[in-house]
């Protein structure tokens, strides 16, 4: 050692380099689970929470009787008698020193001597693995201070009020189990109106009145259940002044203000939108909001993003307090239960690596600002989650709607894995180890495999506690089944226990309950029966659901500018399955004959479904029918080819699908007359189709501008893509008339 150089351990008395006493037993590397690598030559050790302080700098794991008694007995509180008695009422658990803060808060035998600027230049270029050794020292000292000021606040007094600890720390009585259990699930139905969000369907589920029971593991007082759900109620002026009020975490509130981007002049931490928004989400309930668009999404993901935030430190706070509670204590009671079977509690699914870009840049903004703490593996992920963009073309440009989508990176095969400390965040983590997933369904459904595949893993997924759906919609232009799959796995039984400590896990996770326990938000531009089931069927949180359903007044018909008739056609069918069959009898049997005249030249035929294609495809090769085709798996050569036929009058009809349009919005000329086999999922493409119509578009040598139709069928599966074109209020007096035919004339003075 250089002269002038003192280790703090040399001065506490800790044993020297030389020394091999304590060397005999090595100790037993832990295993660790990556869905990227089998790692395990390096062994992490546990950290042991002393109550001596300088044991606790030390950072080193000492037997038990190398410690002196004087020493302990100065550090430890004074046992109380009665605790002590109560003790022999709870479960004798083996304690097990494993902490959940994972392989961030794990830390070697000897003290990290580099300073914060030293770990934030080697995050830059080193492997995420290496990276693990030694990042939360200081970090660490800091939660025993924090669980020393606020442990009164955070075990008794605010958390009777807190959302979470409601939601999240108490047991589902046997009567609520039952109610949702039950098929269908009875609900209490309530209608809010609010000045910014408009019209709140609630559904509460219906309970027997809760009375409290007498608690087996304790004589103290009685057990608890989880409270039922309420109504939201929007927040007042005076919280919006008074954050802390909301329990948002102290750590966090001071940075709100320069992360929200959306703040105006009078407002405090939210804008009136984001303080509706936040009344909801933060009871705990499962939402779907329709009304996402580009205006308002950046305010929707500061909403969700502080939400994560806010209750992933809630729960790591709480596990710290744990466990330096219990490293006094040689068992573990019933009151400290406070994980999941693994560690992810909040699953977000995006559609493109531009939407994950800027979730964790807000997740950065809010925990760590003005580097006041480190992120582990930023310059990857700058690498890995920007560039790719699409270029857009100066001629001909697109529309607006389609480069607010596909701006920056836009592939949709990724997944990431956060681990959350207090004053760090560490990016590409493996799952196991990770607080907070974001992935695309793509990038899930690659991991989850389907069943027989020999590598495939979805214990990731069965403690989420927050499911986060954000452009929704666009699951559908990519592959819904992916997303399904993905729903499909949440919750299931895990094959591996994965290192969890069973006697730290939530009762009502070991029992299968934690589908009644997890909040699933849904942001969504347009109204989807395949959203619908999903929020209807797989959202069963026990705090209830709020929909947010406004009317469309005018609906998309009203911006287009061509002088031209709409025809709707109706058709009937029981249910939902029959419709499809119904419907292509109903386009074969009424409208084809009147577009096979000669007259109707130059149709466009636009198909929604893939299956539909394919299907009417078959059918007009089978009938020797001439037509071109043009859907998303086409070449580029051969979607060139089937325009210019079709602008030159020499194939008769175009099938065309909506996500080649979605994908690509070509401009396609010289069409005529347009037949919608099934309104458009997107309602802005119903006036954007309607309004190539042009006489600009048009190939003179064929036809007349006078002869020019657009025929629309629809039944009433069809209700939510009908009322965005025509309104809801005519929409339903469509469907609820004797009438089968109705036509509309736009463009007209």
């Amino acid at each position: 050692m250089a002269r002038g150089k003192v280790k703090y351990r040399d001065v506490v008395g800790g044993r020297s380099k030389k020394s091999k006493k304590f060397d005999k037993k090595k100790t037993k590397p832990r295993k660790t689970y990556s869905l990227y690598r089998q790692d395990t030559k390096k062994p992490t050790k546990k950290r042991k929470f002393e109550a001596s302080e300088e044991n606790y700098e030390k950072r080193q794991k000492v037997e038990k009787e190398a410690q002196p008694e004087q020493e302990s007995s100065e550090s430890e509180e004074e046992i109380d008698p009665m605790k002590e008695l109560m003790s022999t009422f709870g479960s004798k658990l083996q304690h097990k020193q494993s902490l959940a803060i994972s392989s961030s808060d794990e830390s070697s035998d000897e003290e990290d001597e580099n300073s914060p600027e030293d770990i934030l230049e080697e995050n830059e270029d080193t492997d995420e693995e290496t990276l693990t050794k030694n990042e939360d020292t200081p970090d660490s000292e800091e939660d025993e201070d924090e669980v020393a000021v606020d442990s009164a606040q955070n075990e008794d007094s605010d958390n009777l009020n807190d959302p979470f600890v409601k939601h999240v720390c108490y047991e589902l009585h046997e009567s609520v189990l039952k109610s949702l259990q039950s098929s269908p699930v009875l609900v209490n139905d309530s209608v809010l109106n609010w000045p910014s969000l408009g019209r709140l369907l609630v559904q509460i589920p219906q309970f027997e009145e809760l009375k409290e029971e007498k608690n087996s593991f304790t004589i103290e007082e009685k057990k608890k259940f989880a409270p039922p759900g309420s109504v939201p109620k929007k927040m007042n002026t005076s919280d919006l002044k008074k954050p802390e009020n909301l329990f948002i975490k102290s750590q966090i509130i001071d940075n709100l203000s320069k992360a929200n981007d959306s703040l105006k002049k009078d407002d405090t931490v939210f804008t009136d939108f984001q303080s509706e928004l936040f009344s909801i989400i933060n009871n705990y309930q499962d939402l779907y909001f329709t009304q996402r668009n580009f205006n308002n999404a950046e305010e929707i993901r500061f909403v969700y993003c502080l939400h994560a935030v806010n209750h992933i430190l809630k729960t790591r706070l709480k596990v710290v307090h744990h466990n330096v509670r219990l490293s006094k204590k040689d068992d573990v009671p019933e009151d400290f239960r406070d994980q999941g079977l693994v560690r992810p509690k909040i699953l977000m699914v995006v559609p493109f690596k531009d939407s994950a870009f800027k979730i964790i840049q807000m997740i950065i903004n809010i925990l760590l600002p003005e580097d006041k703490g480190h992120v582990m593996n930023k310059k990857r992920f700058l690498e890995e989650y920007t560039g790719n963009e699409i270029p857009m073309p100066k001629k001909n440009p697109k529309p607006e709607d389609y480069e607010l989508t596909f701006t920056g990176n836009t592939s949709d095969d990724f997944k990431i894995g956060i681990t959350v400390t207090k004053k760090s965040l560490k990016l590409f983590a493996d799952f196991y180890s990770s607080d907070i997933i974001i992935a695309s369904p793509l990038g899930l459904r690659t991991i989850i495999g389907a069943e027989g595949e020999p590598q495939r893993d979805y214990d990731f997924l069965a403690s989420i506690e927050l499911l986060i759906l954000d452009q929704t919609e666009l699951f559908s232009m990519q592959n819904w089944d992916h997303f399904i799959h993905v729903i499909n796995h949440l919750h299931l039984q895990p094959k591996d226990s994965h290192g969890t400590d069973f006697s730290r896990v939530r009762t009502w996770s070991l029992n299968g309950w934690a589908q009644y326990y997890r909040q699933t938000l849904i942001f969504s531009s347009i109204v989807l029966p395949e959203i619908n089931s999903i929020f209807n069927k797989k959202c069963n949180n026990f705090a209830g659901k709020v929909k947010i359903s406004n009317p469309v007044e005018l609906g998309s018909i009203g911006q287009v500018v061509v002088q031209i008739p709409h025809v709707f056609h109706k058709f009937e069918a029981p249910n939902a399955q029959a419709a499809i069959e119904a419907r292509f009898e109903f386009f074969i049997n009424k409208l084809l004959p009147l577009q096979r005249d000669s007259l109707m030249k130059q149709t466009m035929i636009y198909v929604p479904s893939y299956f539909d294609f394919v299907r009417l495809r078959n059918y007009f090769k089978k009938e020797e029918l001439s037509f071109g085709q043009i859907c998303e798996y086409s070449k580029d050569g051969k979607v060139a080819r089937a325009r210019d036929m079709f602008y030159h009058g020499d194939t008769h009809s175009l099938l065309y699908t909506e996500r080649f349009h979605f994908f690509n919005r070509v401009r396609v000329k010289g069409i005529r007359h347009l037949v919608f086999y099934q309104p458009p999922t997107f309602p802005h493409f119903y006036y954007e189709m309607c309004n190539l119509m042009q006489e600009a578009n048009m190939n003179k040598k064929i036809g007349s501008l006078s002869n020019m139709t657009v025929n629309v069928i629809y039944s009433k599966y069809d209700v939510h893509r009908l009322a965005a074109i025509v309104g809801t209020e005519r929409a339903t007096k469509m469907l609820q008339s004797e009438r089968n035919v109705h036509m509309m004339v736009t463009g007209a003075d």
